[in-house]
């Protein structure tokens, strides 16, 4: 008989037995044990069993930031089915759209939140009162199974959905322990939306160690975010650049709790070396910088002490992971040389759930292309350089929009950039940058500081001053909205 492969909710069974009186989940003033989180996900998981859920059956899940989201993750889990993330914040159409094109045998939903085309399962009063009756029926399967379909790329497009197992998700775990702090003696503060992968992947990465999660939903303000790490003693804690920039405008008490934080983690887009520089001082010591994707996990990390001396780098290869800049035949480049980025690892996901044709495209003899651009030093650091969708041909030259940012955003007058392709009949492309100013500061004046910094070619052809820039609901910055701003010269 083979061995029984490890379900991520055997864990919480044996964390159950073995330390019961564990705080698992934080949410205000509710608090959660071990035990008592098993037994929940143990009735939860019985009553998906007696709606005659299969394992492998995929299950939605469009709830709030609350304990009962963590408690279904963990059921389906543990009830063989597969997660498929959808955001309550969607519009109606959008959560049946990703519905119906992954097959969700039911989506769990708020109350008052269901919709026609799919099941949909209200997580009310009488609902609770049926899961407490639902024990068990049959043992529960193991791992050996996909797990969760984490969407890379929202609603827009087709949806892709990147497959991953219960054993895969469990190599990401390994990363998130070795390199980030992450461990059973932590109190991780979960401040992103669980829909978002890095916000849900910490939690789950917490709980299977034993640790201990505090849920702190948004909106919030800086202030209460910061207040409730201080009433909790929560030890880690991951943002978003754009959260991360709204504390750099708080004062000193205010920040106080952070100080302590045994990681403060940032990741979804890079950040500038004074910004992180400025977070360090600030906010706190110990920020980690950490470039991941959904549908591989972590690829770099880079530490306080690199942040110092490689500070225009998002560090090297994390754990397990290897990384390679290739050329667009697949063939490594020279140290320094910009390519595209491929990675592999034990957490990389094998393809798109069911869509072959973008699976070809992302996936390539066992290494996964994130769409990025860059270049590794002979030190090991990896340097981003763009996306390559987002790259400029200006007169067949390439220029890559982040070097361009990276030059705005040093101004002190210049909170955030965005550089853009302009079409162009001459040169193909033109550059166009899109700036957020937190100081005064005269167009002609950002020019000139890129004549002086960079090649002539790379000089904005225009400088928009804009007061906000599209973003998607975890703080990237759409370009396409931008460029669809510009007629062609």
């Amino acid at each position: 008989m083979s061995a029984r492969v490890a379900n991520i909710a055997d864990q919480i069974a044996l964390h159950g037995r073995q330390r019961p009186t564990q705080p698992a989940l934080v949410h205000g003033e509710r608090v959660l044990d071990f035990r008592t989180f098993d037994a929940e996900i143990t009735l939860r998981a019985g009553w998906l069993q007696r709606q005659g859920l299969k394992a492998g059956a995929v299950v939605g899940i469009a709830l709030l930031d609350s304990i009962e989201h963590v408690l279904m993750l963990y059921a389906v889990a543990r009830a063989g089915g597969v997660l498929l993330p959808v955001d309550c914040r969607w519009k109606t159409f959008e959560k049946l759209r990703v519905a119906e094109h992954f097959g969700a045998a039911l989506v769990m939903v708020e109350p008052g939140a269901d919709f026609d085309g799919v099941r949909c399962i209200q997580i009310d009063g009488r609902w609770l009162d049926e899961v407490q009756r639902a024990e068990p029926t049959l043992p529960f399967p193991d791992g050996d199974r996909g797990l969760v379909m984490s969407l890379s790329s929202g609603t827009t497009g087709r949806p892709k959905g990147p497959m991953l197992s219960h054993q895969r998700l469990i190599s990401r775990f390994y990363t998130q322990w070795a390199d980030l702090g992450f461990g059973s003696r932590e109190r991780y503060v979960n401040a992103t939306p669980l829909y978002f992968g890095g916000g849900r992947t910490f939690t789950l990465s917490t709980l299977y160690a034993g640790g201990t999660v505090v849920l702190c939903p948004p909106p919030y303000t800086p202030e209460e975010l910061a207040a409730e790490i201080g009433r909790t003693n929560g030890s880690l804690l991951f943002l978003v650049p754009t959260l991360l920039r709204r504390l750099l405008a708080c004062d000193a008490a205010t920040l106080a709790p952070l100080q302590g934080l045994k990681s403060l983690i940032s990741s979804g887009s890079a950040l500038t070396r004074e910004e992180r520089q400025q977070i360090r001082d600030t906010v706190c010591p110990n920020f980690v910088e950490y470039y991941a994707s959904t549908e591989g996990g972590g690829v770099s990390v880079l530490t306080p002490e690199d942040q110092r001396h490689h500070g225009d780098s998002v560090g090297r290869p994390a754990f397990g992971v290897e990384v390679s800049v290739v050329d667009d035949a697949h063939q490594p480049v020279p140290a320094g040389t910009t390519g595209r980025i491929r990675y592999r690892s034990a957490s990389v996901a094998e393809g798109f759930h069911g869509d072959p044709e973008a699976s070809a495209e992302a996936f390539h003899d066992g290494w996964f292309y994130p769409g990025d651009l860059g270049a590794l030093d002979e030190d090991g650091y990896l340097f981003l350089k763009g996306r390559s969708k987002d790259m400029i041909i200006r007169g067949g030259i390439n220029i890559y929009p982040q070097e361009v940012e990276a030059t705005l955003a040093a101004h002190p007058a210049v909170l955030e950039a965005a550089v853009v392709g302009w079409p162009s009949r001459e040169f193909n492309e033109e550059v166009a940058a899109f700036v957020l100013r937190k100081g005064s500061v005269e167009a002609a004046e950002l020019v000139a500081v890129c004549r002086e910094a960079l090649a002539p070619y790379k000089v904005p052809r225009e400088i928009f001053f804009v007061d906000e820039l599209p973003r998607t609901s975890l703080g990237k910055v759409v370009k396409a909205e931008l460029a669809a701003r510009l007629d062609p010269l």
